[in-house]
């Protein structure tokens, strides 16, 4: 009776008990996807589609044009280029250290026995309730202290610590039973080992969606640029794309360079969440909140 009830709330296949399910989810997936629509029908939109009123959601004849005056804009004393690359720099250093950084100090936070190990974990969660703008003067203090101002690693090491990732870490780590832990340290593993062999391996879907978190917050992210930086060289691609509709000195013809960003800066997000969606939703189902 329980195989045949699990057969029919989840088939394996397609089955017409799912047509009312389908129904249901269709409606709520296009309207869902309408957002997305317009940020790509919008980038290709003609200077006179993007002023029409009533507004028009479809594009009716699309249009590079956009693209064009984008890296035109940036064709000058310092080009798109200098700004992209300068964002895949700190978009990839600081998913690396994040991840990194969360991982071995999940594992420390779960597994291991040391004083203090449940005041710092306290810690973190009292971080988590700090907006980003009631810690930005101590942070720009910090940074300055540090002799950073000025520097690629302004762009790094303010935004490296990412106190829901610990979380969700620890709590992802939490599921990992003690008694395999301990099987490994018999058979001589040391702790480095056991981060590397048995922890990382098990916790992938919490470091997909730590890695998620760092990257929509570094490749979005104007507060380093506007506040620690000054020299336009070491300034990101996001920086640069918030700027267009204001520094392209008709701010009419800006509209339309202005769709073009928003779509550039909006296709990773799409692409790296749909890549590791199933993952996030591993993450939560075992952080979770138990």
């Amino acid at each position: 009776m329980a195989s045949y009830t699990k057969t029919k709330m989840n088939p394996k296949g397609f089955n017409k008990n799912q047509i009312k399910l389908y129904i249901i989810l269709f409606p709520v997936i296009l309207f869902m996807l309408l957002p997305i629509v317009y940020i790509f029908t919008t980038a290709f939109k003609p200077i006179d589609e993007l002023f029409l009123f009533p507004p028009r959601f479809l594009v009716k004849n699309p249009t590079i044009s956009n693209f064009t005056k984008l890296f035109e804009a940036g064709s000058g004393e310092i080009p798109v280029s200098r700004y992209a690359f300068n964002s895949i720099v700190v978009t990839l250093a600081v998913l690396f250290f994040s991840i990194v950084i969360s991982s071995m100090a999940g594992f420390a936070l779960s597994k291991m026995k040391f004083a203090g190990k449940k005041f710092w974990f306290e810690v973190n969660q009292l971080a988590l309730m700090f907006v980003a703008a009631s810690v930005a003067i101590p942070k720009y203090l910090v940074v300055e202290k540090l002799g950073l101002i000025d520097t690629i690693w302004a762009h790094i090491f303010t935004i490296l610590a990412i106190p829901v990732g610990l979380f969700l870490v620890k709590q992802f780590i939490d599921q990992i039973p003690d008694s395999l832990i301990e099987a490994a340290y018999i058979d001589g593993a040391g702790d480095f080992m056991i981060y590397r062999k048995i922890i990382i391996p098990l916790i992938m879907p919490a470091l997909a969606t730590v890695a998620i978190l760092a990257f929509q917050t570094v490749w979005n992210g104007t507060e380093t640029s506007s506040l620690y930086i000054n020299n336009d060289q070491i300034k990101t691609l996001a920086f640069y794309m918030n700027t267009l509709s204001s520094t392209s000195g008709n701010t009419i013809a800006g509209q339309g360079i202005a769709a073009a960003a928003s779509l550039i800066m909006f296709l990773p997000n799409v692409i790296i969440f749909i890549f590791f969606q199933s993952k996030i939703m591993n993450t939560v189902a075992h952080s979770g909140i138990k």
